[in-house]
């Protein structure tokens, strides 16, 4: 996915990925960034390189396509899928709990607990036997990617490790170049109704929300990469996405959309005033520029903070060694 993924000319993908894994001794990912100044280590970082490269390659991939194109779905994408959807059944099996607190419902806690015991075997149906070694390092992002369950809440530090999940499983080669727009249209927007489902079963608080002067209270990348699909879009401008009206006829095209029909279903008021941010973006005179725009906001207001970084996780996939030259 990133050019460390790219396939050799003449190789087959088989031969590629058992020439690229010796480099990997499979660890259990831990956190590096304990202080401000850590934050040099990472930006510096071959697993910085990597997840932004990650993010950049989606981000031209999808690029003027609709959520319901055509594209491939492989055998990994729909086990992806079924990983998905358990975590959805969970949510059924775990209703909330009766208690005084409105907020932060303390059955997330039992829900996540069943993750915790189950996410290595979960991935394990994922990656094929001979990779069964990665399975303890990937697992790690699945568990980090669902909320926080001592606090109840859930953030873009959470959304960056179900990204980090899915590079991972790029690097590994279980996910392939030609898997890109399922991984997007299918893969992480079942991850984002997943996500919806449980902020709204829970009642999960934001993670470090900069309330109205956020871009959201959970998501960013959905934004990104939301607007990479709609750019040069022949009639939807970015003024359009604060109309109701056209929110509700293309949100099923594109996840821009989607997001902005939860902000509506979720918030009440005038939407300048509950989303302030994302309607000062509505004001950019094409979509190319909101989406340079949000990948600099995405890059300063979460990858260069340190409240969202001292939780990232670092392994041998995702290196806390420096990148090199």
């Amino acid at each position: 996915m990133a050019e460390t993924e790219q396939q050799r000319p003449g190789a087959s993908p088989e031969d590629d990925k058992a020439a690229s894994l010796p480099s990997f001794k499979f660890c259990i990912p831990k956190k590096e960034i304990n202080m401000v100044p850590d934050m040099g280590k990472w930006k510096r970082s071959q697993a910085y390189a990597d997840y932004i490269g990650f993010i950049l390659t989606l981000n031209e991939a999808v690029k003027g396509k609709k959520l319901t194109c055509e594209y491939r779905v492989s055998e990994t994408v729909q086990k992806l899928l079924d990983v998905l959807n358990t975590l959805d059944r969970w949510i059924d099996e775990t209703p909330p709990v009766d208690q005084p607190s409105r907020f932060g419902n303390k059955a997330f806690r039992t829900w996540y607990a069943k993750l915790e015991q189950e996410a290595e075997a979960l991935v394990s149906t994922i990656i094929p036997p001979k990779l069964s070694a990665a399975a303890p390092e990937v697992a790690v992002y699945l568990k980090e990617a669902v909320g926080n369950s001592t606090r109840i809440d859930y953030g873009t530090g959470h959304e960056a490790a179900f990204a980090a999940f899915l590079c991972c499983l790029c690097k590994i080669g279980v996910l392939m170049v030609d898997d890109q727009l399922a991984i997007m249209f299918r893969v992480f927007d079942r991850y984002l109704e997943v996500m919806r489902k449980l902020q709204k079963t829970y009642r999960m608080e934001p993670a470090g929300s900069q309330g109205v002067w956020g871009l959201d209270d959970f998501q960013f990348l959905p934004f990104i990469w939301g607007s990479s699909q709609l750019v040069d879009h022949p009639t939807l401008e970015p003024r359009h996405f604060v109309e109701e009206k056209m929110v509700n006829e293309h949100h099923q095209d594109y996840m821009f959309l989607e997001c902005i029909k939860f902000i509506n279903e979720m918030k009440t008021g005038p939407f300048a005033e509950h989303s302030n941010q994302l309607w000062n973006i509505s004001a950019v005179p094409t979509w190319s520029k909101v989406n340079q725009g949000l990948v600099r906001m995405y890059k300063a207001e979460c990858l260069e903070k340190f409240p969202v970084i001292q939780h990232f996780k670092f392994g041998s996939l995702l290196s806390i060694q420096p990148l090199k030259p």
